[in-house]
């Protein structure tokens, strides 16, 4: 698969804790993105952060949340993003969705 030089990042924040049909949904978030063959996804788990309701989650020795903040990240072309986000935007019951351009350097290994 290629990807051209402009792309858009995808970028969706959750919670740990949020789920989709009693799994993790950012695990459903990219099985789907799998399945619709997009070039890659990767989940950022966050030590810290809070969201629209200021409730702060954190990761301290003393106290360890349940809900730490999740980021996953979504590189591929513009059409293909905004297909992909008519399809999980129903999944995403809170959190934030964001868009913006991307410019790729290199996707795969050195000389394929």
């Amino acid at each position: 698969m290629q990807i051209s030089e402009d792309a858009v990042l995808l970028r969706i924040f959750i919670g740990e804790g949020d789920r989709h049909h009693h799994r993790p949904l950012y695990e459903a978030i990219v099985t789907r993105a799998r399945e619709m063959h997009l070039a890659g996804a990767t989940v950022l788990r966050g030590p810290m952060g809070f969201g629209h309701g200021a409730h702060l989650h954190t990761a301290k020795i003393l106290r360890l949340s349940e809900d730490l903040p999740v980021v996953i990240e979504i590189v591929d072309t513009e059409d293909r993003i905004r297909a992909f986000v008519e399809e999980i935007e129903p999944m995403v019951d809170s959190g934030l969705i964001t868009l913006e351009k991307a410019t790729v350097i290199r996707y795969g290994k050195k000389g394929s």
